[in-house]
């Protein structure tokens, strides 16, 4: 059985606002207005029948941009017309048509939607934009998924940049911007424009492109962060006396840049992405089994490429340990990490005494809510993590990833322990207001000791 928090599932006390609704395409029936972080729905499903059943779950992801439906149903549902099999998870967005069972069968339509955050929906502006200028230039539709090209700064889908650039390293030496033949220097996702994107296709769902287009895009996207991308990096350079140019493309080059490594050399016009930890340059060769990015906050990091690689330093640029990107799996911890309970000293001192009383070291909790986490039974609603949904004990996380979804599994821990467990001298405190989202806690080392601060808020913005 899935542990859920309270207030965060269907069965919760629901909030005043809804964050989301399911808008059935039959106005016979009425909306489904979804005021919990994790709810199961529960609605009729057929329009020949009144019944109501249960058969997804729907989760807010971070942010205000999206949702992920787990399929509950007995059989395979549909998500704007992609067949979604029992117990399949798939990410969901403003707009996304849903049907509760196979296509054919006369399943009633709904429409995800969306609301706009209390607080921001007296700040919203009207802002008039033509949508000629927010289409991509090499597939003359609307962006999606939307990526920028420096220095000119151009917009163009990920997809279609993906593929342009795959194409022009293998016929050129630099990669062009389409649009304008200037050398693509770097190139990464507008997230700014992104949300502009999904405004115009709520207002003009005409624009919106066939799921089957999207898929391929999808299929094709391989930009994740700022890639670097090289042009006219010279093989031969006066090791004796280099220039100041040489010298900055020396800074540049990764290992394989160097040298062929394990029947690989970059090209002179490769991409390369930038490692977040110790800035040396790694090659992007998308096409490899070898995660680049971390799962939970999608930074660039080389430990397991470079270790897939043996290669343990750089010649000309730094290069990381395997142990600074493993899967979660391999990972052992031996202290309650520094930013769990919101890095409230307090609060970690009680869960390490409550996990000493119980005659266990944090190695031991850790390994046993891993468990349920990686067995799905555990509310991933509130994992500090992008892609909660997605990650797994193989999953490849970076050493602060890890310490979050560490600091994620001990609050359950302790959110879970009965009070009696708790130590006598604490077990009476009352809860703060505002839980675990609670400011006063970081700067006022009295009320962070009087009040229990690992609870859910039942004031303030975090209240669900």
């Amino acid at each position: 059985m899935t542990t859920a928090e309270t207030g965060q599932s269907s069965g919760s006390k629901p909030s005043d606002d809804a964050w989301a609704k399911l808008v059935p395409l039959d106005t016979r029936f009425s909306d489904i207005e979804i005021r919990c972080n994790c709810m199961v729905i529960c609605s009729e499903i057929k329009p020949s029948s009144l019944e109501k059943l249960e058969w997804c779950i729907i989760s807010k992801n971070l942010g205000q941009g999206s949702a992920t439906i787990h399929n509950k149903s007995s059989d395979a549902i549909l998500v704007d017309k992609a067949v979604i099999l029992k117990d399949d998870y798939v990410d969901i967005i403003s707009g996304s048509e849903i049907v509760p069972g196979p296509e054919g069968q006369g399943y009633l339509q709904y429409r995800f939607t969306i609301m706009p955050a209390p607080e921001s929906r007296t700040q919203l502006l009207k802002i008039s934009i033509d949508p000629e200028h927010a289409k991509c230039s090499i597939c003359l539709n609307i962006w999606h998924d939307v990526v920028t090209a420096a220095p000119c700064l151009h917009n163009f889908c990920n997809g279609c940049f993906s593929e342009w650039m795959r194409r022009s390293e293998e016929k050129h030496k630099h990669v062009l911007c389409p649009q304008c033949r200037t050398t693509v220097q770097y190139v990464g996702k507008n997230h700014f424009l992104k949300n502009i994107q999904e405004d115009i296709l709520k207002v003009d769902a005409a624009l919106r492109r066939p799921a089957e287009d999207i898929a391929v895009l999808d299929s094709s996207a391989s930009i994740q962060s700022n890639l670097i991308i090289g042009s006219k990096r010279k093989r031969r350079l006066n090791m004796l006396s280099p220039t100041l140019e040489e010298r900055d493309n020396l800074r540049l080059q990764c290992p394989q840049c160097v040298a062929n490594i394990g029947g690989y050399r970059c090209e002179h016009h490769g991409a390369h992405l930038q490692c977040h930890l110790c800035q040396g340059m790694m090659p992007f060769r998308a096409n490899l089994q070898v995660p680049l990015h971390c799962k939970g906050c999608d930074r660039p990091f080389c430990g397991a490429y470079w270790s897939s690689e043996n290669v343990t330093q750089g010649v000309s640029s730094p290069v990381c340990g395997r142990e600074t990107f493993r899967p979660i799996s391999e990972r052992t911890i031996t202290r309650i990490p520094f930013i769990t309970h919101e890095m409230n000293r307090h609060e970690q001192d009680i869960t390490q005494r409550c996990i000493t009383h119980m005659g266990k070291t944090v190695p031991d909790v850790v390994a046993e809510w891993l468990r349920l986490f990686n067995n799905r039974e555990m509310d991933r609603s509130r994992m500090p993590l992008n892609h909660a949904e997605m990650i797994t004990a193989s999953t490849h996380v970076c050493n602060d990833c890890y310490d979050k979804l560490v600091g994620f599994l001990l609050y359950w821990f302790r959110i879970t322990l009965p009070r009696d467990h708790l130590p006598a001298d604490v077990a009476a405190r009352e809860d703060c207001w505002y839980g675990y989202a609670c400011r006063t806690q970081h700067h006022n080392e009295d009320h962070a000791r009087k009040r229990n601060h690992v609870c859910r808020p039942t004031r303030g913005n975090h209240h669900f």
